[in-house]
């Protein structure tokens, strides 16, 4: 798939642009009872979710929302540190159901879990994370206005500017079609890759919108997971969970 730029100046317009702010500014934060998302301290990832910070807050499921398919326990969790956040999936499954071999592809036509931050629920602008049991990934940051959907890859998406990955397949190889029991999906999301958006990185107190996602494709077919109320689609951001940062 060909290499697109962020566009950061398109971005830069959207966001100050006065009349989009005016017509979108009036849109409510949702009045859920929020998650506790818990401070940690930075640590290096493995796949495994074992280090001992995560003991400082609990799994999270999410709710099998299309019928067929089986009930696979599909759990979350989330941190945050000084240099960005951390989550961590854990789902049951048979089959990796992907052939994906690169990035950026349309992973969400196959096996996935996926990460939503709305960092700002007063303006339809959202990042989109995807990754699949192969271990690829899809990262974009998505102007939503009324359902007119755009995507725009990160612009030197290097170094400390790119989230940190790691797949672990349990009862199983890492490869197309293998049989397993499950998979868990270890991510670092760095401040520096989040800084376009508002209220990053977020203090004591702040609230975010958000909504954690998994697709399975084993029946042949999408079967969507989610932790907020969506319908039909990931992108029904007004519907998302919040969360607010100890």
């Amino acid at each position: 798939m060909p290499k697109r730029i962020f566009a950061a100046l398109f971005v830069l317009a959207v966001l100050f642009s006065s009349s989009a702010i005016a017509k979108y500014s009036s849109q409510p934060t949702n009045q859920d009872t929020p998650l506790v998302v818990k401070k940690c301290s930075d640590f290096t990832i493995n796949g495994k979710g074992d280090n001992a910070e995560w003991k400082k807050t609990e799994w999270v499921a999410l709710k099998k929302i299309d019928a067929g398919g089986k009930e696979h326990k599909s759990l979350f969790k989330i941190l945050y540190s000084p240099a960005g956040i951390y989550v961590l999936f854990n789902v049951e499954d048979e089959k990796i159901t992907s052939d994906y071999k690169n990035d950026f592809e349309n992973l969400f036509t196959a096996d996935v879990v996926e990460v939503f931050f709305h960092t700002d629920p007063s303006f339809p602008l959202y990042f989109e994370y995807e990754i699949s049991p192969l271990e690829k990934e899809l990262v974009l940051l998505i102007p939503n206005f009324k359902g007119n959907i755009g995507g725009w890859i990160p612009w030197h998406y290097e170094g400390k500017r790119k989230v940190q990955k790691k797949i672990i397949i349990d009862g199983g190889e890492m490869k197309s079609n293998a049989p397993i029991k499950g998979w868990t999906a270890e991510l670092f999301f760095p401040y520096q890759l989040l800084s376009p958006l508002q209220n990053v990185p977020p203090v004591s107190g702040a609230r975010w919108n958000a909504n954690f996602c998994r697709l399975d494709y084993d029946t042949g077919k999408a079967v969507k997971w989610a932790w907020s109320p969506v319908i039909t689609s990931f992108h029904e951001y007004e519907t998302y969970f919040s969360l607010v940062f100890e």
